[in-house]
């Protein structure tokens, strides 16, 4: 295997679902057979109660500014995301002086990247300032955004929202082929990884199913759509969180499908105010799409 060909394992997970899905699901006739400015209630300066749209429960009353969120995320993807998702493979290849990667050494070296990546945003998170100028943040704050967030079920909703994302993402899928070029039925890099051992697979399932789900769900709803939901009423964050999370996958002929994930796991979060749900549905997706490359 050349390690020229992948790019990010991000990507790689995630290029091939709706061929993947269609040929599983539709090779057991699954479809034949089914044919057919928000605000928050909360609390600014400790006196002036906000208030409460009725759908979103993130807080708005965020220290900081726009220009830090971007300059924040700008600091992300092209000093830490780029490098290691996208260089990381072809600098341990350099080190190890290794044209050829083998599978095992592959699996291995992803969930390294990322959970090198997952430490150092946690790490950023935790001690704000320059070079990121990040904003203020307490982790705990994405998993209790606000008093209400106890009284919506999480579980409840990561149910829904992964029930939704799936008809969503084959809908958007089948018509992004009828105006693209199909892709391939299978993903022969990542079929290969995780044909070639059970501590390949292991790797895969932890990297996939907990360590990236956890990373981007920080990242891209944590941060990014907290912030921007204290500029801009809650669909608009959503949106163009949801875009930046697309692009940030350098996937072109994803971009609608991963549109779609964003703003579902986007909608999740902003119901909750857990990041719990939008790491479930994230990690389900996952799951289902690591399955499906192994079994077709």
């Amino acid at each position: 295997m050349n390690t020229t060909l992948i790019h990010s394992p991000l990507c790689l997970f995630r290029t091939n679902f709706c061929s993947d899905f269609k040929q599983v699901l539709l090779s057991r006739n699954f479809f034949r057979s089914r044919a057919s400015s928000f605000k928050c209630h909360c609390t600014k300066d400790g006196s002036t109660p906000e208030a409460h749209e009725g759908f979103s429960i993130l807080k708005t009353d965020v220290q900081g500014d726009i220009g830090s969120v971007w300059s924040s995320m700008g600091f992300y993807v092209f000093s830490i995301h780029i490098p290691l998702s996208f260089g990381g493979l072809s600098a341990a290849a350099n080190i190890l002086h290794q044209p050829v990667l083998g599978p095992h050494i592959e699996a291995f070296l992803i969930l390294g990247i990322q959970t090198l990546e997952l430490s150092i945003v946690l790490l950023l998170l935790k001690c704000p300032g320059k070079p990121t100028n990040l904003l203020k943040y307490d982790l705990q704050d994405f998993f209790h955004a606000h008093k209400s967030s106890k009284q919506r079920s999480w579980l409840l909703a990561s149910v829904l929202g992964f029930g939704f994302l799936l008809p969503l993402v084959f809908i958007t899928s089948y018509f992004a082929d009828r105006l693209i070029d199909p892709k391939d039925v299978n993903n022969p890099i990542l079929k290969e990884i995780l044909s070639s051992g059970s501590s390949s697979l292991t790797a895969c399932i932890i990297v996939y199913c907990i360590v990236t789900p956890l990373l981007e769900e920080v990242v891209y709803r944590g941060f990014l759509l907290t912030s921007l939901a204290s500029e801009v009423k809650w669909l608009q964050a959503v949106t163009i969180s949801s875009i930046v999370f697309s692009a940030a996958h350098f996937s072109g002929e994803n971009f609608l499908q991963l549109l779609v994930i964003g703003f579902v796991l986007g909608c999740s979060y902003c119901w909750t105010g857990n990041l719990s749900t939008s790491i479930a549905i994230h990690s389900l997706y996952n799951a289902l799409i690591l399955f499906l490359t192994y079994v077709s």
